[in-house]
Parts: structure tokens; C-alpha cells; sequence
């Protein structure tokens, strides 16, 4: 996050930050400072073909009015990276959690070779806020991920009542503007959006632990199966059309707090790990929600967490179908 924004969230009194276990998750017009995430940003003459032919996605598709979810990895399959992807002023700019952005960087340039592109860390000089409400932000038609940009904002619509903010060489009248017209609030709600949104990002803790389908990164539009060949491209081809896929991405509920990479276990494998935690958020009332990529058959039996004496999971309702 921006220096200036970090000076004054530290002179906000803490009880006017709203707080997951606070107030119920759906209250009205928050909006969020975002920490965790940092922005990637490809530019170039062959940022589009360098791109095009790394991650999972189209690329060519993107515009300066539309984003796109996409993913990076090993020539195994398994996730180095997951991204939203958009287009500002002629530059690709990568948003990904902040935990893996210098080694997703980092292992990115070494493809760069002889392309004229430039592949940059760049958010010390952007600041990102998400904004929640419970009445719409615009007139979403959930035909895609609708951008709009200014000379120094981007706004990304993800659906009817959340979207993310960027203001490049932000200043504290930004978020003086938006406290003006919404609530102050803690990071958790956005986490929490994303796992009821079932947008499930790789940080450091699942790191290379699972293949795109897994993480249903197909539902969210974050593969394409019609473009060519990239990095890990003939597993996830061998994994979509040659059998269902067997460990899934759900939305649970448990008693205790869940890290993400620690694993997950059922009757039926015994002490042979089912899956994994990908995130999760604490809710009002000592219980956590969060996402997990698991065997879609252990649901019969019940899902444990961290051993199989471990708590139970409860499953719950995303907002598309995985089985």
C-alpha cells in the first residue's frame, strides 16, 4: 500500500474500522484499503504475445473496458499465479496477491528473452480500495468485468455490488472522498467477498499445490481451451476433457480458524491428505468461513481439517456449480 494511504489509515481511531466480527458481513457501503495484493505491469510492444503465451487465459480479449481473470504455471499444471488482468493506457497491469509478486515477476522475466517487453512491479505507486454495498454500484449486466479508467483512477466492476478501485499516485483525499460516502473497513470483508464470490488466489501457501480446474478457474473465465500453447497447457487440456475432475474448489464453514496450505482429510484415505485450504476469513460468533480445494467424493463421508481427528467442515452454496 502507498505510503501517504498508509499515514492516514494510522490516523483513523481502530473503532471506526469496521470489522468482520462487528457488524453482519452484508452491511451496507464499506469501502476497503486493499494490502494484500500487489500489481504486476507488462508493457511492450509484445506484452500481448508474451503474455498471450504464458498464462491460461486469452489475453487477446482483453480490452480497455473489459478484464479477465487468468493464471500462470509450471509446465506440471499446478498454479504459480493467479491474476485479474486489465488494460490502462496501453499497458497490461496484473493484480496478484503480494505474498508471490516478486517470484511470479521474477520467474516470468526469464521467458521475456529477446520480446520487447517490460515486466515491472509497480504497486508502490498505485493505491487499490474494493467497495462493497449492498444496493448496486452500477448497472452490472454480468456479461463480464466491466473497466473504466480516468486520467489517474481505474475502476474494475466485478459484479452488481462490488468493484475495485485504483488511484495512481494516490492521495489521502482519495480515501477522504470515499469515507465521505461509505464505511471504513477491515481487509477480512474483501477476503470474505472474494470467498462468497468463489474467486479463490494463490498466495504463497498454494503456491504449485493445484491445477487451474481445481480451483474452478475455468468457471471464472480464467482459461481459455480454444488458444495456444503455454506453460502446464497440455495438463489442463488432459485434465478437462479426458475425465471429471476430482478435487474441487468449495465454500465451508468451520469452528476453528483455517490456514491456508494446511490440509484436509477423509475416512476413506485415512491419514493421506484430500486437499488443501486455499483462505479463510473469521466471521462474528467464534466461527470462519473460507474456500478449500478437496476431493468432491470425501463430502459423503466428511471433510477434516488438519488431521482426521480434526473439526468437521460444512460445506456451503458458491455462486456457480462445480459438481
Amino acid at each position: 500500500m502507498h505510503s501517504v494511504w498508509q499515514e492516514w489509515l494510522s490516523s483513523q481511531a481502530p473503532t471506526e474500522i469496521l470489522k468482520t466480527g462487528d457488524v453482519a458481513p452484508a452491511a451496507a457501503g464499506r469501502f476497503i484499503p486493499l494490502s494484500g495484493f500487489a500489481l504486476l505491469r507488462a508493457s511492450g510492444e509484445d506484452a500481448q504475445n508474451f503474455l498471450q503465451s504464458q498464462l491460461s487465459s486469452d489475453i487477446r480479449l482483453i480490452s480497455s473496458q473489459s478484464a479477465q481473470y487468468s493464471t500462470y504455471s509450471n509446465a506440471k499444471g499446478r498454479m504459480q499465479g493467479s491474476f485479474l488482468i486489465w488494460l490502462y493506457q496501453g499497458d497490461y497491469y496484473l493484480l496478484l496477491k503480494a505474498d508471490i509478486a516478486d517470484r511470479v515477476r521474477q520467474r516470468l522475466s526469464m521467458f521475456i528473452l529477446r520480446s520487447k517487453v517490460k515486466l515491472e512491479r509497480v504497486d508502490a505507486g498505485w493505491g487499490l480500495v474494493g467497495l462493497i454495498s449492498d444496493e448496486a454500484l452500477s448497472d452490472h449486466d454480468a456479461t463480464g468485468l466491466k473497466v473504466s479508467a480516468t486520467e489517474r483512477e481505474v475502476r474494475i466492476q466485478l459484479d452488481a455490488t462490488s468493484a475495485l478501485l485504483l488511484f495512481e499516485s494516490p492521495q489521502p483525499a482519495d480515501l477522504a472522498r470515499l469515507a465521505a460516502q461509505m464505511r471504513l473497513a477491515d481487509e477480512a470483508f474483501w477476503t470474505l467477498r472474494d470467498i462468497r464470490a468463489g474467486i479463490g488466489w494463490v498466495s504463497a501457501a498454494t503456491y504449485e499445490a493445484f491445477v487451474p480446474q481445481m480451483a474452478n478457474m475455468e468457471v471464472i473465465g480464467a482459461i481459455s481451451f480454444q488458444k495456444g500453447c503455454y506453460p502446464g497447457q497440455e495438463i489442463v487440456a488432459r485434465t478437462q476433457y479426458l475425465g471429471k475432475v476430482k478435487r474441487r474448489m468449495y465454500r465451508v464453514l468451520a469452528s476453528i480458524a483455517l490456514e491456508p496450505g494446511q490440509p484436509l482429510f477423509g475416512e476413506e484415505t485415512g491419514e493421506q491428505a484430500i486437499g488443501a485450504v486455499v483462505e479463510s476469513v473469521a466471521l462474528e460468533g467464534g466461527t470462519w468461513e473460507g474456500l478449500v480445494v478437496v476431493q468432491s467424493a470425501a463430502w459423503e463421508e466428511g471433510v477434516h481439517y488438519q488431521s482426521l481427528q480434526g473439526p468437521l467442515l460444512e460445506k456451503l452454496e458458491l455462486p456457480y456449480s462445480v459438481d
